[in-house]
C-alpha cells in the first residue's frame, strides 16, 4: 500500500510538533509505540470492526522496515484479537492487554496461583455484568476487560461502581480504566512499563509514543530527554504535543517516515569521487559538483567538523550556493595549477578557495559569486559534527557564529540574511541579485576570529596571492609526459594534504566514507600514518619537491624523540601535530554517507603493532639524501632509530598494513619492509659517508633469508599474506617491488600471476579476499592497482601495464580526484576521499611508464 499523504497535508502539522518530529527522527535507534483504538484505527461502536486507517498502516509498515527503527502497537486488546484485527506484518511488535502480553505463548507461562486468581476474577466479573444491557466482557490471558461504551449511562455507572467496590480491591488485581472500559489484570503492568521494556530490549535512543486513551498516560509519564509524546483528542495529558484525530496521527507518522528515511539513507548522496577538495596547508574542505560546501574541519583537518553534511545531511552543517532558477551546473573545474575551484551555471560562476592564515584569522574560506541574475545562499554551520547548538548574530556586514569554542565570522557585505532557529540551531538564508550588486558578491568565512572588517587588499589581488604559491610550486615539478595533467592534480592534492605548520601529512581528507555502501567498514583517516605519509612524500620527491619530505622527516624525528629512546614503541599513526590519538569513538547521531554507519572519529589502529612502518620512512630518507646529496643530523638519528626498532622486533608477528582487527600474524609485507629498512639504511651509509655497519648487513641478510624461506607457500605457488597462510594479498607483490627478489626471479613472476588471478577484477585490484573479521566486502584498492601496474612493468608486460593504468585513470572523478577504492560492478568510488595512497600510486605509475 502506498502512503497517500501529500506535502500539503504534511504541512498542516503544527510547526513545534514538526520540529520535535525532526529531532526524534534523527536518533540512532528509535522506538515508535502507538495505541490501536483511537490512534491507528478510529473509534467505532462495534470494537470488532475497528479497522486501521490505510495511511497509518502504510506508514507503520514502512517505518518498521527501516534499520535501527522499532515499531510497536500497544493496545488494551488481547494479543490474539489485536493480531487478527490489525493484520500488521511480523516486523511490527504487537503488545496486548496494556502490556501484559508480548507474544502468543504468554498465557502458558502464567504461574498456577495467577491462573487461579484469573479464573476467580472472570467468574466474579461475569456475575456483575450478567443481564446488564450493552455491557460486553473481553477475556484475555491475564485479565478481563469490561466495555460499557454501548450501555446506557446509568447501567455503565452501576457496573463500574460494582467493579470498584468488588474485584478492583483485590490485592492480586491491577486496575486500568480507559474510555468506557475497565480492565482488571492479575499482572501489575501498564503501557508505561511496556514502553520501558521495549526501550531496554531494543536499546532505543528515544521513543515516540502516540495514544488517545487514559491508559496511554502511563506511557507519556515515562518519557524523557528527546522522547516525544503525542495525545490524540481533548483532555488533560502528560504528552508534550497534541493532535485532533487519528488521521492527524497518520500525518505525523508520514512525516516521521519521510525525515527518518532521508536521515538514514541520505538525501541524495553525491558520489564520493565527484567531490573536489580545497586546501591551504592548514585544513581542507570538500565541495559537491553543485558548489555545496559539504565538509570542513577547523582548525586542522583532524579537528571536529564545522560542516559535516557529507556524513549527516543538511542537519550536520553546510554552506550552499545555488542559482535562483535551480538546475544542474554546467561544470566544475580547478583553476590551472591551483586548489581554487570554479563551479559554473549559465549566468553564474562560484569561485572557492581557502586562504592562508593572516591578520588574526586562522584560515578563510572565500566564495565569490559572479554573473547576473539571482543566487540563493544557505549558511548552516554546525560545530563539533553538529553536536553543539549555535546562534547566528547579524551584525554590520555579516554574521557571527556564537556558541562554539572557536570564533567564526561570515563577512558578507551587502547580503541581507534571514536567520531562522530550529531546535537550537540557527540557519541563515539570503537571495542576492548579482546584477544589482554590480555582477559580484564576495563571502568570506573567517575562522578563529569574529572580525567583520573590510580587507584593504582588493579581492582579485588576494585571490592571486592565494593561488601564487600553488602555481610556483607546480612549475618547480618534474612532470612526466604520461598523464601529465592528472599527475599534476595528484601532486597538488598530496601537497594540499600536507600541514605546513607541523609537517604531518593526511592519509585522507575525510572520515567514515564507506568501503561498502551501507556497511560498517568506515574509518577515520584524517591523521598522519608513518607509512602513508612517507610514501606520499616520496612521490613528491620523485617529482622534484623536497620541502614536504624534509618537514615530514622533522615531524618523524619529533615522534621518535618522544619515545624516550624506544623507537620500537612508535605508533602506526599520530595526530597531525604528532601526538597520540584519543580513543576511537562513534558519533551515533550522524547517519553516515548514504546511510553507512557508524561514523567514527579516532582510529583503533593507533594501538596496533605494524612493523612495516619503518621501511617507507628510511626509503624516503634515502630518496631525499640522493636528491639533496647529503643527510642531515636528525635524519641520521631517525635511520639509527628505525634500524634499532627493526632489530628488536622484526621476528614478531604483527597486525599488518591493512590493520585487520585480528590476532597478529607473520605478515610477508611486514617482513619485507623490515628488510627494506635495513637495505635503505645501508644504501645511505654507502652513498653519503656513513661508517661501515657489518651488523646491519648481517641483520638485512637474516631477515631476507627468513622471509624468502617462510613466506613462500607451496600449495599457492606464490608468496602469500603471512607465513603458513595460503590466502593471497596484493602487498605480497613487494617481494619484488622492494628489490628483495630480482625482476626475473621465477618466484616473483609466479606471485604476480597469482595476484592477478585471485585479486584483479577489471580496472581494480583488491587488497585480499581472506576473512578479516568484518561483514561485507570492500571495493578494489587503487594503490594495489598501482602495485600491479609496476609489477607488470618489472616483469616485461608493458602492454598490460598501460592498459590497467588507463582503466585506473578512467575511475577518477571529473576534477581528477581519487578516493581510496573503486567498485567495478557499481562503477563508483568508495572509501575516504581524496586518498593519499591513490594519488601517490598514480604518480608512481606515470613516472615508471614515462621511463
Amino acid at each position: 500500500m502506498v502512503l497517500d499523504l501529500d506535502q500539503r497535508s504534511l504541512g498542516e502539522i503544527d510547526p513545534d510538533l514538526r520540529r520535535a518530529i525532526g529531532r526524534v527522527a534523527r536518533v540512532p535507534n528509535l522506538l515508535i509505540a502507538c495505541d490501536y483504538d483511537g490512534t491507528l484505527a478510529p473509534i467505532v461502536l462495534d470494537p470488532t470492526k475497528a479497522a486501521p486507517l490505510p495511511e497509518s498502516v502504510a506508514a507503520i509498515r514502512a517505518l518498521a522496515s527501516l534499520p535501527q527503527t522499532t515499531v510497536a502497537v500497544i493496545s488494551g486488546r488481547a494479543l490474539r484479537d489485536l493480531a487478527a484485527l490489525s493484520r500488521l506484518p511480523a516486523e511490527v511488535h504487537l503488545v496486548g492487554s496494556h502490556g501484559s502480553e508480548f507474544d502468543i505463548g504468554f498465557v502458558e507461562r502464567l504461574a498456577p496461583e495467577l491462573v487461579e486468581v484469573r479464573t476467580r476474577l472472570q467468574a466474579t466479573v461475569r456475575e456483575i455484568a450478567q443481564d446488564q444491557a450493552g455491557v460486553r466482557l473481553e477475556s484475555k490471558p491475564a485479565s478481563v476487560a469490561v466495555h460499557v461504551r454501548a450501555a446506557e449511562p446509568e447501567v455503565a455507572s452501576r457496573v463500574i461502581d460494582a467493579l470498584r467496590a468488588g474485584p478492583a480491591n483485590w490485592p492480586e488485581v491491577t486496575v486500568t480504566e480507559g474510555k468506557h472500559v475497565v480492565e482488571l489484570s492479575v499482572l501489575p503492568t501498564n503501557k508505561g512499563a511496556a514502553v520501558d521494556q521495549l526501550r531496554t530490549q531494543m536499546s532505543a535512543s528515544a521513543a515516540l509514543v502516540i495514544g488517545d486513551s487514559v491508559t496511554d498516560e502511563r506511557a507519556f509519564a515515562r518519557l524523557h530527554g528527546p522522547d516525544v509524546g503525542i495525545k490524540i483528542g481533548p483532555g488533560e495529558t502528560k504528552a508534550g504535543y497534541r493532535v485532533d484525530e487519528p488521521i492527524d496521527a497518520a500525518r505525523v507518522l508520514g512525516l516521521l517516515l519521510q525525515i527518518r528515511r532521508t536521515w538514514l539513507f541520505g538525501e541524495r548522496a553525491v558520489p564520493i569521487e565527484r567531490h573536489s577538495m580545497l586546501a591551504n596547508g592548514r585544513t581542507v574542505a570538500l565541495l559537491t559538483p553543485e558548489a555545496k560546501l559539504t565538509w570542513l574541519c577547523h582548525p586542522r583537518a583532524d579537528s571536529p567538523a564545522l560542516f559535516a553534511d557529507l556524513l549527516g545531511g543538511a542537519p550536520a552543517g553546510h554552506f550552499t550556493v545555488s542559482t535562483d532558477r535551480g538546475g544542474i551546473p554546467l561544470g566544475q573545474r580547478y583553476r590551472s595549477a591551483t586548489m581554487t575551484v570554479e563551479t559554473r551555471w549559465s549566468g553564474l560562476t562560484v569561485t572557492d578557495w581557502l586562504a592562508l592564515p593572516g591578520q588574526g584569522v586562522d584560515s578563510t574560506l572565500v566564495r565569490v559569486l559572479a554573473g547576473h541574475g539571482r543566487a540563493r545562499l544557505e549558511f548552516a554551520p554546525r560545530p563539533e559534527f553538529g553536536q553543539v547548538g549555535i546562534r547566528l548574530q547579524h551584525l554590520g556586514d555579516g554574521l557571527l557564529v556564537l556558541g562554539s569554542s572557536e570564533p567564526v565570522a561570515l563577512f558578507s557585505p551587502g547580503v541581507e540574511w534571514d536567520v531562522a532557529t530550529d531546535g537550537g540551531y540557527d540557519t541563515a538564508r539570503a537571495v542576492v541579485d548579482l546584477t544589482a550588486a554590480g555582477g559580484q558578491v564576495a563571502l568570506e568565512l573567517r575562522f578563529g576570529s569574529h572580525s567583520l572588517e573590510h580587507q584593504p587588499v582588493p579581492l582579485s589581488d588576494r585571490q592571486a596571492e592565494a593561488e601564487r604559491p600553488w602555481r610556483e610550486w607546480a612549475t618547480s615539478l618534474r612532470l612526466p609526459g604520461v598523464a601529465r595533467d592528472l599527475v599534476l592534480r595528484s601532486a597538488l592534492t598530496l601537497r594540499g594534504m600536507c600541514n605546513d605548520a607541523t609537517g604531518g601529512i593526511l592519509a585522507a581528507a575525510t572520515t567514515s566514507l564507506p568501503e561498502e555502501v551501507g556497511g560498517v567498514r568506515n574509518w577515520d583517516y584524517r591523521y598522519c600514518w608513518l607509512r602513508d605519509a612517507a610514501m606520499a612524500a616520496r612521490a613528491l620527491v620523485d617529482l622534484g619537491s623536497l620541502p614536504e619530505a624534509e618537514r615530514f622527516l622533522r615531524w618523524v624525528h619529533g615522534c621518535v624523540e618522544r619515545t624516550g629512546g624506544h623507537p620500537e614503541r612508535l605508533h602506526p599513526l599520530y595526530t597531525i601535530e604528532g601526538y597520540e590519538l584519543g580513543a576511537e569513538a562513534v558519533i551515533d547521531t550522524l547517519p553516515g554517507w548514504a546511510g553507512s554507519r557508524p561514523v567514527r572519529v579516532g582510529n583503533l589502529a593507533n594501538h596496533q603493532l605494524q612493523l612495516d612502518v619503518f621501511g617507507p620512512v628510511v626509503d624516503l630518507i634515502a630518496a631525499v639524501a640522493d636528491a639533496r646529496g647529503s643527510v642531515r643530523e636528525e635524519e641520521w638519528r631517525v635511520i639509527e632509530a628505525m634500524v634499532q626498532a627493526v632489530d628488536r622486533r622484526w621476528h614478531e608477528p604483527d597486525h599488518g598494513l591493512w590493520e585487520a582487527r585480528l590476532p597478529p600474524r607473520h605478515h610477508v609485507y611486514s617482513k619485507v619492509m623490515c628488510w627494506l629498512t635495513v637495505e635503505r639504511a645501508l644504501h645511505v651509509m654507502r652513498e653519503h659517508g656513513g661508517t661501515d655497519r657489518p651488523e646491519w648487513v648481517e641483520l638485512r641478510d637474516r631477515i631476507g633469508h627468513n622471509v624468502l624461506e617462510h613466506g613462500w607457500h607451496e600449495r599457492a605457488g606464490a608468496y602469500t599474506v603471512a607465513y603458513g597462510d595460503e590466502e593471497m594479498d596484493a602487498s605480497s607483490l613487494w617481494i619484488g617491488l622492494s628489490g628483495l627478489l630480482t625482476d626475473d626471479d621465477p618466484r616473483f613472476l609466479a606471485t604476480v600471476l597469482k595476484v592477478e588471478a585471485d585479486l584483479r577484477s577489471g580496472p581494480v585490484v583488491y587488497r585480499y579476499r581472506w576473512d578479516d573479521g568484518l561483514p561485507g566486502r570492500e571495493g578494489g584498492f587503487h594503490v594495489c592497482t598501482a602495485w600491479l601496474i609496476e609489477a607488470y612493468l618489472r616483469t616485461g608486460r608493458r602492454g598490460d601495464a598501460e592498459e590497467l593504468f588507463a582503466q585506473m585513470l578512467d575511475t577518477a572523478g571529473p576534477t581528477g580526484l581519487l578516493p581510496e577504492q573503486y567498485d567495478p560492478i557499481a562503477e563508483r568510488g568508495l572509501g575516504n576521499h581524496p586518498q593519499a595512497y591513490s594519488h601517490l600510486g598514480l604518480i608512481r605509475c606515470a613516472l615508471l611508464l614515462d621511463g
